[in-house]
């Protein structure tokens, strides 16, 4: 028999108030509804699923630490999308018998909000320990369903990579999610040059901190503009080996303004080292083994490369080269190919907007085709994920505290 759990009545949260209940009583609360979500992503109906994301997730010998497995198991259950669109989670509300009440549905929706992070021990207090997440520079107050004594290692200054959920969206206490690993105050450094690959390689983890992710966008502005004043534009196209050396340039007119600033601080003996500008300005072999590359710096979207972009933009400029089928084979791999954004089209079509309509009704064979009435639902169409996600800058604002770690790589 299925056990039931109910948020009591009195424990009804007031519209835009914190529940009336203790945090505690949501923990344990939510410790029960997670064991019933884990039991239901276990079952049948998702095995093969759940098999190809732990045999993802082993090793090239097949072995899984409970570490990862508890973690693999935890991002199927609120994460992983089944075929429908849906998460598990969400099809657990759905289908969960006897049904939710509306704050159960509340708090298990809630959990979509899942924060990874390589967190610093603040403190511990009582049932709780207060984690500062080196990513996104914020405080999270975390609980565990297991109660004060999932946090009996941890000392002040300890680090722990882990994830949490809110523990109701009407409170500002968050509980832990899946698997904490726990790291000595030692490996400090090494905390942090891990915060900081996972910050720079996805930016968007700084959503939750306005003042981080404006920076971050201040950040790509400038260094659009630096990009502009070298190039003279925002859109070039180069012979590849061209463009490599150009952008190498422009990284190490970035790296040579970075370390002007750091040479007014106090602080300049801890410089930060990273790659390269001859590292960071080498482009991919395919691109090297192009006609022509790309460089377009878009406002939002960054600097993005593409291949064989001149050939494309002769087309555009002169429809009649349509007859030549490899044109027109070209312009379809940008169309379907999902790593490509709506970016590059766009681009094209603005470039030469006259040569819009009769190029793409060459491509499709739709004679009616009008790229002012069909062109964006052609894109939404073939490129949905990128209408479906937030634009994120492609720069990352670290915190104070993760820059005192990789400067001193100990406990300040």
């Amino acid at each position: 028999m299925q056990k039931k759990t109910r948020l009591p009545a009195a424990a009804v949260p007031a519209v835009g108030g914190p529940p009336a209940t203790s945090v505690e009583d949501l923990v344990a609360l939510g410790g029960d509804l997670k064991g019933e979500l884990i039991s239901f992503a276990q079952g049948p109906r998702f095995a093969k699923q759940f098999r190809a994301r732990l045999r993802s997730a082993s090793d090239r010998h097949g072995y899984l630490d409970e570490g990862t497995a508890v973690l693999t198991m935890d991002h199927f259950a609120l994460q992983h999308r089944l075929p429908d669109g849906r998460t598990v989670l969400e099809q657990f509300v759905a289908q969960r018998r006897p049904l939710l009440s509306d704050d159960e549905r509340e708090m298990l929706l809630g959990w979509r909000d899942v924060v990874e992070g390589c967190f610093e021990v603040q403190r511990l207090d009582k049932s709780a320990v207060l984690l500062h997440n080196l990513l996104d520079d914020l405080v999270y107050r975390a609980y565990s369903n297991m109660g004060g004594k999932a946090f009996a290692q941890l000392r002040k200054g300890m680090f722990v990579i882990g994830r949490v959920v809110p523990v109701h969206p009407s409170t500002d206490a968050w509980l832990v999610s899946g698997h904490m690993a726990v790291f000595p105050r030692n490996v400090g450094l090494e905390i942090a040059q891990t915060a900081l690959q996972t910050v720079t390689a996805n930016p968007e983890v700084l959503r939750r901190n306005p003042d981080k992710l404006r920076r971050a966008w201040e950040m790509q502005a400038e260094d659009r503009t630096d990009f502009i004043a070298l190039f003279g534009s925002d859109l070039v196209v180069l012979p590849p080996n061209e463009a490599q050396e150009k952008l190498r340039e422009h990284y190490r007119r970035r790296q040579e303004k970075v370390v002007a600033r750091l040479e007014g601080k106090a602080a300049r003996r801890a410089r930060v080292t990273g790659p390269t500008p001859e590292e960071m300005g080498r482009l991919p072999d395919e691109l090297l083994a192009a006609e022509s590359v790309a460089l377009v710096y878009d406002d939002l979207e960054g600097l993005n490369y593409y291949r064989d972009f001149g050939r494309l933009d002769a087309l555009f400029a002169d429809p009649s080269l349509a007859r030549d089928r490899t044109c027109l084979e070209q312009l379809r791999e940008y169309l379907h190919d999902e790593s490509v954004s709506p970016l590059a089209i766009r681009r094209l079509v603005r470039r030469h907007p006259e040569g819009a309509d009769p190029v793409f009704r060459a491509l499709l064979r739709k004679p009616n085709f009008s790229w002012e009435r069909d062109g964006e639902e052609l894109l939404r169409r073939r490129k949905k994920s990128f209408f479906d996600r937030e634009p994120t800058p492609s720069f990352s604002a670290v915190g104070d505290r993760l820059a005192e770690l990789l400067r001193t790589g100990q406990r300040g």
